[in-house]
């Protein structure tokens, strides 16, 4: 068996599609979606992502508005532009790139962004409504991981899920919502750790495994079964000296050995990493929504 590759690239580009007619239609209707980014310092990878997430929104036809602060800036001064932000009838979906040169003040930042504009998912109130299974922004990677499941064909209602990796932005929040009686879950799930003994006696009674723990090869060919599904939410740099930049990219999945067992598997790149854009445009464009529904 040689696995289908379950490509984000591809169901991303679906989906923006899709949200341009959306964004189109609430144009018609006086509502142009606005998505304020606030970036702090010049971590050029922070740079490198909120630039991406600019041209995205230009590409559906969201406006954007960045807000870029020096890195020694005091915590007062950019949750003075949070606040700014929250006040900005414009401005539909609030995105604080992380991490903030400060770390120990991103949970009060955070907390201060409205929660009807947290389309990060992020915010307590969107986290508890979540846990719950009521209408909340949902963390933008787990819900990408979701719409490939559903995109896919693959089986996900009475399927029994191993999810490996604890994070509050991918592991849990995964979990949580595939469990849940909904139209994206209703599965048995399983999550592992690193305190978990003896992982692969899990994986492999999996029908579906998600790979969510930062460290390259994890999950390796006698982990799985015979037409598991595959999906690898990390993404690690490893020496190559073969490169230009000294490095490749690569998942927690030892993928090809994988790839001859699984049924479907995504890659790395161009696997669940560009669906996590698409789902913060989804987020904002729903935040617009629920704005205009508001009146």
């Amino acid at each position: 068996m040689t696995a289908e590759i379950l490509s984000g690239k591809s169901i991303s580009l679906e989906m923006r599609d899709e949200l341009k007619t959306t964004v189109d239609g609430l144009k018609e209707k006086g509502m142009t979606p606005g998505l304020g980014v606030i970036l702090v310092g010049d971590d050029p990878a922070s740079r490198s992502y909120v630039t991406a997430k600019e041209k995205a929104c230009e590409d559906v036809g969201i406006f954007s508005r960045e807000i870029a602060m020096d890195g020694g800036s005091s915590k007062e001064a950019i949750l003075e532009q949070v606040h700014a932000l929250n006040n900005d009838d414009r401005i539909h979906g609030i995105l604080v790139q992380l991490p903030l040169p400060d770390s120990s003040i991103e949970e009060e930042v955070l907390n201060t962004v409205l929660p009807e504009k947290d389309v990060d998912g992020f915010h307590p109130v969107n986290v508890g409504r979540m846990m719950l299974g009521l209408p909340a922004f949902l963390p933008c990677t787990p819900h990408g991981v979701l719409h490939m499941l559903q995109r896919s064909g693959a089986t996900v209602s009475g399927a029994h899920v191993v999810v490996v990796g604890r994070s509050n932005i991918v592991g849990r929040p995964l979990a949580n919502m595939l469990s849940q009686k909904s139209a994206f879950g209703n599965a048995t799930v399983t999550l592992c750790h690193t305190g978990t003994p003896n992982i692969a006696a899990f994986t492999r009674e999996a029908d579906i495994v998600i790979a969510a723990v930062g460290r390259p090869h994890t999950i390796t060919a006698d982990m799985v079964k015979d037409g598991a599904v595959i999906i690898d939410v990390g993404v690690n740099r490893v020496e190559d000296a073969s490169k230009k930049s000294g490095f490749r990219l690569v998942g927690d999945v030892d993928f090809e050995p994988v790839a001859e067992k699984a049924s479907f598997i995504t890659p790395v790149p161009g696997g669940v990493g560009p669906m996590t854009i698409t789902m913060l445009l989804y987020n904002t464009v729903e935040s617009a929504r629920r704005h205009l529904a508001r009146g």
